[in-house]
């Protein structure tokens, strides 16, 4: 049966992987490529080195502040997101009337595109900051707070999903045990409950990491960075250098490549400190 398996194992791995190579790999290796020349179209890009990475940290370009502001986002949002998803996901695990309702309605805004709820959030804030004079793009603390909110209202329920999937595969004889011997509820979720759902943690913590920074239609519908692009996130200041800067798109590219191994290199350090706790858990 294995060696029959094998023998059509060709057959069904080369439609995704002709649509990973078509999709993913060949971009991703003419986008390196792209990187190093000056370009206007794929076919009349000309070999400069490295005169675009030389100049991606140049203080006219603004990737330092933007890598800056994405990076305090992605810190904020890690904690918030996941301590809510985790709080609600332990609330409706608990036997409550109307859990599978509450769940839905805290997943919904996770199925709605991210310019809609850009503008969207962008309406709201406004319509209350007006009350002071004032909007969302006048002061950059104001965009900061805002993609925030956004961030925490589409994301929380997407991981309280998750979280509720590795909260039900806690066996309820370990907490039984633990309440036996006297452990209170902050000792058996420390103790018992959180080293038994790390793998579900590192799935969490991965996602909202890599979702926040990849961000960028959220960023563009509720602040487009004003003001004076102090809330412009990385993607968004990539795609201004590529689209809205004549003569910059290999620095557009040179800047997507790097930013592409920073958050790979993050990503991967993320990943071995949680799931070391899980070895130890």
């Amino acid at each position: 049966m294995q060696r029959t398996l094998k023998k059509y194992v060709p057959i069904f791995v080369a439609p995704t992987g002709i649509a990973f190579t078509i999709a993913f790999l060949l971009p991703f290796l003419i986008g390196i490529y792209l990187s190093f020349a000056s370009f206007t179209t794929i076919t009349d890009a000309e070999w400069v080195g490295l005169e675009n990475y030389g100049r991606v940290f140049d203080e006219s370009q603004g990737f330092t502040n933007s890598f800056q502001f994405t990076l305090l986002i992605v810190i904020v949002a890690i904690i918030s997101v996941n301590v809510f998803a985790f709080a609600i996901a332990r609330l409706l695990t608990q036997k409550l009337r109307g859990t599978n309702f509450f769940r839905s309605v805290f997943f919904m805004p996770n199925l709605i595109g991210g310019i809609v709820l850009g503008y969207t959030w962008q309406s709201m804030i406004n319509a209350v900051l007006a009350n002071y004079g004032t909007t969302i793009i006048s002061r950059w603390e104001y965009g900061f707070v805002g993609l925030i909110l956004l961030i925490n209202w589409q994301q929380v329920g997407y991981m309280m999903i998750i979280y509720i999937a590795g909260l039900q595969a806690v066996p309820p004889e370990l907490t039984e045990a633990a309440e036996i011997d006297g452990a209170t509820r902050w000792q058996t979720l420390r103790h018992v409950t959180i080293p038994v759902i790390m793998p579900t943690i590192t799935i969490c913590v991965f996602l909202t990491l890599s979702n926040s920074f990849k961000l960028f239609d959220q960023n563009l519908a509720l602040t487009n960075g004003a003001p004076q692009a102090k809330t412009e996130m990385v993607a968004l200041n990539i795609v201004n250098t590529m689209f809205a800067r004549m003569g910059q798109e290999g620095v557009g590219q040179a800047k997507a490549v790097v930013f592409v191994i920073v958050v790979v290199v993050i990503a991967f350090l993320q990943l071995r400190a949680t799931r070391s706790r899980e070895v130890e858990a």
